[in-house]
């Protein structure tokens, strides 16, 4: 079949940027019914779907957008749960634009059908309805597995093996489940209450969910199988922040996006005045980094008040991280951006207060590793820019509290767990790992993508031994 369907893409009403600039709510308002029907119209319904190809848990994509092309939305949310626990979730942060859309067979020749648009549809369709009943539990085997972090790749396993008649308990450490869902993505791109919708499925599949208990400091891996668990699955994600480590870095108002975020999100400085999170304020706010999480961090600083906000990144637009859509709503918000540009100190006053940093010019040369091209600098080019809060969103590593607790669980030489990619399997018996702190930093879908495969390793093992 080839692309052939020329009605347009039905575009998702969202915030005026003036306005939303300076709120928390969300910012692309979601389809209206007819307009989901519309935009599911486009689908080609292809023999040999491409788009599930691009889906890394293998959602029947044709199948839930014939449903909806329908009007038979309770029928469409039902077909992605067979495959997917977090729809609502994934329907607003998946990057679709490389991964189901960008496999969009229409996509080819105009614009990709909005996948990720009808995801989100059906599932907040259903929230808003409650008439599609959950998938049913197969009879109980008497197997416990401890599931440790509550992020997507942690919520999968957990969703999955439940299913599957296992007893599964999910250990966070924070004191709300969700992980990264809730301490690192902004309000206004994902609100708590959807991720917290989501998690709630998995409570009424049977999940049990203890929070406050932080595996590696309050109980082990070891005392966790003394306690009678079978399996146990690791997805505590990667916490760790990165710095520069340029002169100046210890100066009063240099933080990590990890603790910026956390303090917006988890503790809700985004619900000021109702709540007083105590959260570095700034008039002037640099972000370094060109990545979805420093995108967050800038766009949060402008709702938390900052007159200025500008994101330092060394290379040029062409080369950022970031979503296109996240970038297009930055600069949308009127966020400034400072490209082909990096700091090499940071200035402070005799209070030990940032006052601003000095940075050089860059130029593309070369291309390296990772296929970009490198970044060199311009010779002469050092410049003051001023600013009084910088927050540092260049990457995070992984978090050694639980690994070093665990010493016979084979590590790379970053501190991530080395896990078999298709099983999940650790080089420790009865020990799972996925997402982020097996690969690093990566997207919510592909964290669900490896806690499938750790699911289905998980209850392979629990049937037929290790």
């Amino acid at each position: 079949m080839t692309g052939t369907n020329k009605t347009p893409r039905q575009s998702m009403p969202e915030q005026n940027p003036q306005v939303r600039a300076r709120n928390f709510e969300e910012v692309p308002l979601g389809y209206t019914p007819e307009m989901a029907v519309a935009e599911a119209g486009r689908c080609l319904q292809c023999k040999n779907p491409t788009c599930v190809q691009g889906c890394p848990v293998n959602v029947d994509i044709p199948g839930f957008i014939k449903h909806i092309a329908a009007g038979r939305f309770d029928q469409a949310i039902g077909k992605i749960w067979e495959r997917n626990s977090l729809p609502a979730v994934c329907g607003r942060v998946c990057p679709q634009e490389i991964q189901c859309e960008g496999n969009c067979l229409l996509g080819r020749k105009g614009e990709p059908v909005a996948i990720g648009n009808l995801e989100r549809f059906a599932a907040d369709w259903e929230r808003a309805h409650h008439v599609c009943e959950l998938p049913s539990r197969e009879k109980a085997t008497g197997k416990k597995v401890a599931v440790v972090g509550s992020g997507p790749s942690s919520l999968t396993v957990a969703g999955d093996l439940v299913l599957k008649g296992h007893e599964v308990s999910l250990l966070e450490a924070f004191h709300k489940p969700g992980g990264v869902l809730v301490y690192g993505i902004p309000e206004f791109r994902l609100p708590k209450d959807i991720v917290a919708s989501e998690v709630s499925c998995l409570g009424a599949q049977g999940v049990s969910i203890e929070c406050d208990v932080v595996v590696g400091r309050t109980v082990t891996v070891e005392e966790l199988f003394e306690q009678g668990f079978d399996a146990v699955y690791l997805g505590v994600g990667a916490g760790l922040p990165k710095f520069m480590n340029i002169p100046g870095e210890n100066l009063v108002s240099v933080l990590s996006a990890n603790e910026y975020l956390t303090r917006a999100n988890l503790m809700k400085a985004y619900l000021f005045p109702e709540v007083d999170t105590p959260i570095p304020q700034g008039r002037h706010v640099v972000v370094l980094g060109g990545g979805n999480v420093a995108m967050d961090s800038a766009r949060t600083a402008m709702r938390l008040g900052a007159e200025k906000v500008s994101i330092v990144y060394r290379r040029s637009r062409a080369e950022m991280p970031a979503r296109g859509a996240e970038i297009h709503h930055a600069e949308e918000e009127g966020l400034n951006f400072e490209l082909l540009v990096n700091p090499v100190r940071y200035l402070g006053n005799e209070k030990g207060r940032l006052t601003g940093m000095e940075c050089v010019r860059m130029e593309l040369g070369e291309p390296d590793a990772s296929g970009r091209r490198r970044p060199v600098t311009v010779p002469g080019s050092e410049f003051i820019l001023e600013c009084d809060l910088a927050i540092v969103a260049i990457g995070s590593g992984a978090n050694p509290l639980l690994t070093r607790s665990t010493p016979d669980l084979p590590l790379n030489k970053w501190g991530y767990i080395t896990a078999n990619a298709e099983t999940g399997k650790t080089g420790k018996k009865a020990v799972w790992a996925g997402g982020d702190i097996v690969t690093g930093a990566a997207t919510v879908i592909l964290a669900m993508g490896a806690g499938r495969k750790a699911a289905d390793s998980i209850h392979e093992y629990l049937t037929w031994g290790w």
